[in-house]
């Protein structure tokens, strides 16, 4: 398995390549996503939502942005089922098209003054369409990654996936600040459709080495044995804490990444500055993060994911006033330095290790469903209505003091929610395969022994444990080198024999 310290070349070979897949992969997706947030910050409210005042076009703008977060969630369940009973493989390159068609087709899009309120339901609809795909895709790539990568180096090969956020924020903050030098008309015509239109390139190339990844070898065991979930959203809800916890500690990443890029462009354009500034400063800040969230994961692998996310949330609401003192200044310099402090540095901190934080937080046969939902839930609270709630409160106080509240808000919760998350950097993926059971285990009725019941004294000789075990623990091997995914076998095995004297 990849996760043995002597991978074979081949092996290595595939980790490489799934690694560059997740990159490639995730950043078309962040790409076709972010787009539409600077360009809905630009002129969809006049497009869209004409004959309304500007600030009310912005805000009914956003509410389709926030639209596909409120979709993601539903993705994470979908591929996420399907992700945890037919692979991650099928599901990834799935996701991929749906996004990419539903950029490409946005790029179509008549406006309002074609085709009236056809025009604002329909964008919402493909915004809707895009959410979905975008909640299979991060678990999907993530898991692959993660469970291909050694037991020592998750966090670092992971950080391959985390990369495609800032390198799509990169590439679509890029390609739309060079439409974005036309001329305003010609920009609101039809320079505002190129980007969305472009994202069929990057789809060709996307699925293209996606084609050439293999099945995580982790799933293919589980399917080997046929341990698959019935219903794994189910067995995810039966015992909700690692959501909810892996929910909340994700919250302050995305309120910070919303706010600080989505947002901003709306806040800062409003305020004074020219776009390019704007997009400038932004394209800056997605650099460095590149530079930061291959560190802050590597660093979690030495320290531990709760330190590293800790520091990054710490430092994200220690900044957040001065963040916006910054920005408020009306300098091109003094904004480029307080993105690159909020969203560069402090954010990429506490988004780098998520990856490999929500893949260890869940048991294989339902890992794709559980760090999915947990992942696409805290970016529906962070970021799916941050824009929307700072837009609003900012258009009744008349200063950007909501702005710095909600990013430092967010990033408390997160600091707050780390110190109840276990730390996972040493969990075996292989050993918490079985943490959920997908068939309930009757307790045994024989009368007690001194060390036990019957089934258990039974499973400890075969070298398992009782069911469930604590999560992420490794199971002890069996004579002759039994392993975990062999305990449900004894286990159900034992349950058919009868008790000792006939009973």
């Amino acid at each position: 398995m990849p996760s043995s310290p002597a991978a074979s070349p081949e092996q290595n070979r595939q980790l490489r390549r799934v690694a560059l897949s997740g990159l490639l992969g995730t950043a078309v997706e962040f790409y076709d996503f972010l787009v539409y947030g600077t360009v809905a910050a630009l002129v969809f409210g006049e497009l869209f939502f004409p004959g309304a005042d500007p600030a009310v076009g912005t805000i009914a703008a956003f509410g389709t942005f926030a639209a596909g977060y409120v979709a993601r969630p539903v993705g994470g369940i979908l591929f996420g089922h399907f992700g945890d009973r037919l692979g991650r493989k099928s599901m990834l390159l799935l996701t991929m098209g749906l996004m990419g068609g539903a950029s490409f087709l946005i790029g179509l899009l008549p406006t309002y003054d074609a085709i009236g309120v056809w025009a604002p339901v329909l964008l919402i609809a493909l915004r809707v369409v895009q959410g979905i795909a975008i909640g299979g895709e991060w678990g999907g790539a993530t898991l692959m990654v993660v469970e291909h990568a050694g037991e020592r180096r998750r966090g670092l090969w992971s950080g391959f996936t985390q990369m495609g956020a800032p390198l799509g924020s990169l590439i679509s903050a890029a390609v739309v600040a060079l439409v974005s030098t036309l001329p305003r008309d010609e920009f609101a015509s039809w320079g505002w459709r190129v980007p969305f239109l472009l994202s069929v390139l990057l789809l060709g190339v996307g699925l293209f080495v996606r084609l050439k990844v293999v099945e995580s070898p982790l799933f293919a065991e589980v399917k080997k044995e046929r341990t698959e979930a019935r219903l794994p959203i189910l067995d995810v809800l039966r015992r909700p804490r690692p959501v909810l916890l892996a929910c909340c500690v994700g919250i302050g990443a995305f309120t910070a990444q919303s706010l600080l890029t989505s947002y901003l462009i709306a806040y800062a354009t409003g305020i004074g500055y020219a776009r390019p500034q704007v997009l400038t400063a932004l394209t800056v800040s997605a650099a460095v993060a590149l530079v930061v969230l291959p560190f802050a994961s590597a660093l979690s692998d030495r320290v531990g994911r709760r330190p590293v996310v800790l520091v990054g949330a710490v430092a994200s609401a220690a900044t957040a006033f001065p963040v916006l003192a910054l920005i408020d200044s009306k300098s091109p310099g003094a904004l480029i330095l307080a993105v690159v402090i909020g969203h560069g540095i402090s954010q990429s901190l506490m988004y780098g290790p998520l990856g490999a934080l929500f893949s260890e937080m869940f048991g294989t046969h339902v890992r794709y469903t559980g760090a999915s939902l947990g992942y696409q839930g805290a970016t529906l609270i962070g970021a799916g209505f941050s824009p929307m709630i700072a837009g609003s409160l900012v258009a009744g106080s008349g200063d950007g003091t909501p702005v710095a509240l909600l990013l430092c808000g967010g990033s408390l919760i997160t600091a707050l929610t780390v110190w109840f998350v276990r730390e996972t950097s040493r969990t075996s993926l292989s050993g918490a395969a079985a943490t959920v059971p997908t068939v309930p285990v009757p307790r045994s009725t024989s009368p007690r022994r001194p060390d036990g019941d019957g089934v258990t004294a039974a499973l400890r000789r075969v070298g398992g444990r009782p069911y469930p075990c604590p999560r992420g623990e490794r199971r002890r091997p069996g004579p002759g080198g039994g392993s975990a995914a062999a305990a449900p076998v004894a286990h159900a095995r034992l349950l058919r024999q009868p008790r000792a004297g006939g009973g």
